[in-house]
């Protein structure tokens, strides 16, 4: 019965989420050509690829941080175990193009199957996994029983409960637990994490606590600084200017920086404004964002050299709307403000411009990234605000004080590389329990 109410539940909500999936589609491009992988129908020579895999491990992982923290697992797991194959999956096609950085020629890229039992029966006749890692919270309580029941180990890496979700699923125990038991080890990210997944129905004694995988994903691009520390000097904001720069933005945290922007830059004629949306296609309305404020906006994609000389008559607001570029804009900033923070729940990754060493600030919602919060913010690493008008105060204070902000940056970097060194520890967590598990299924089959 709980099974069926939940593939009933499930068709309904996809039925209702599918016009919105189309549009996001048509917007970003889709997975309209592999859209067979979603039910589990593979094209003819993706079929023959699996066919030479057996035993791969299989991973999934749908946002870009996710899809950073699963190719930084496979390179560790590959270093101890050169000849491991992979089949990756994400669900997405920002989280595909990105997954296509993390796979070696010699894994294969394919879209999760829908959490259906005859999509995910079919996936796994194609795959036949060696194994099945899931990344952070991505719980699809059909595949997972599925591979249960196949004897397929299962493992959650990087593992966390959000604040908003917690509830949920303390509520919903008698469902959870019985799926989250079916996991051969989980390894989370915090001491909270496990007490929530523990009262979710987990089992206590198969959890481990790591630490959070997003310290080691973070890696400075030294390359893609250097081009981007050349495209903004050709657009008058080079190293002699105070960059502040507001990463992975959404919709009003535009709008707040480039107040604070017009209300600072008449004191402080050397401060330049970059903004870099979360989401490229929302460029076109930042853009009417910047020039309603008064601005004259310089696009990354449309690149046009300025006179620094008609800068006082005419000051612009970089905008960088291209992707894949965002960790070569934080190696160039003095302050960074990580977006979805001021005003949305969830926060996007504050690690990289502290890594970078960019005086960095957040506002006020970061609960998905609450164990990296609390160990930087123990180190003094970040500053968190709680509003706009807190936002304001911060970086004028340290667009004011530069030994200020260098103070902060630098403890910012030395906090990340002090907690660097979680993917290894888990990759041999990971291979050693798909090894027991082996082990013990060998036993089992001479018995």
């Amino acid at each position: 019965m709980r099974w069926w109410l939940y593939h009933t539940l499930f068709a309904v909500a996809y039925v209702v989420m599918l016009p919105h999936f189309l549009l996001r589609m048509k917007k970003r491009g889709g997975y309209r050509n592999r859209m067979g992988d979603r039910f589990g129908r593979y094209p003819a020579d993706i079929l023959a690829q699996l066919r030479q895999m057996e035993g791969a491990v299989w991973i999934h992982a749908v946002s870009v941080g996710e899809v950073y923290v699963a190719g930084q697992v496979m390179r560790a797991m590959r270093a101890r175990e050169p000849d491991l194959r992979f089949v990756f999956s994400t669900t997405s096609s920002t989280g595909w193009r990105e997954a296509e950085k993390q796979v070696s020629p010699a894994d294969l890229l394919v879209y999760n199957p829908l959490d259906f039992p005859l999509c995910v029966n079919r996936a796994l006749a194609a795959i036949r996994p060696r194994a099945l890692v899931l990344t952070e919270s991505e719980i699809w309580p059909t595949l997972i029983r599925a591979c249960h029941r196949r004897g397929v180990p299962l493992f959650l890496v990087n593992a966390r409960v959000s604040d908003r979700s917690a509830p949920g699923y303390r509520r919903l125990r008698l469902w959870f637990g019985p799926v989250l038991r079916m996991f051969t080890t989980i390894l989370a990210q915090s001491e909270t994490d496990k007490r929530r997944l523990v009262d979710a129905g987990a089992t206590p004694e198969r959890i481990e606590v790591t630490g959070s995988f997003k310290f080691d994903v973070a890696i400075r691009n030294p390359d893609k600084e250097r081009e981007i520390a050349a495209f903004l000097a050709r657009v008058d904001c080079g190293p002699e200017r105070t960059v502040l720069l507001g990463g992975s933005t959404w919709p009003g945290e535009d709008a707040a920086l480039i107040r604070i922007y017009r209300r600072l830059r008449p004191r402080y004629p050397d401060l330049r404004l970059v903004l870099v949306p979360r989401h490229f296609e929302k460029a076109d309305a930042v853009q009417a964002e910047i020039e309603r404020a008064g601005f004259s906006c310089v696009r990354k994609s449309k690149e046009v050299p300025r006179d620094s000389t008609d800068n006082a008559s005419s000051p612009s607001i970089i905008l960088a709307d291209t992707t894949g570029e965002l960790m070569g804009f934080y190696g160039n900033a003095h302050i960074v403000f990580v977006g979805k923070s001021l005003y949305e729940h969830g926060a996007q990754n504050m690690i990289e411009p502290c890594l970078c060493g960019a005086a960095t600030l957040v506002g006020p919602y970061t609960e998905n990234f609450r164990p990296v919060m609390s160990d930087l913010l123990s180190a003094d690493a970040l500053v968190q605000v709680s509003d706009e008008a807190a936002l304001d105060r911060e970086i004028e204070r340290l667009v004011g004080d530069a030994e200020a902000r260098r103070a902060l940056g630098a403890r910012g970097t030395e906090a990340v590389l002090r907690r660097k060194g979680v993917v290894d520890r888990s990759a041999e967590a990971l291979l050693g329990a798909i090894q027991r598990v082996a082990t013990r299924q060998e036993g089992g089959v001479r018995n």
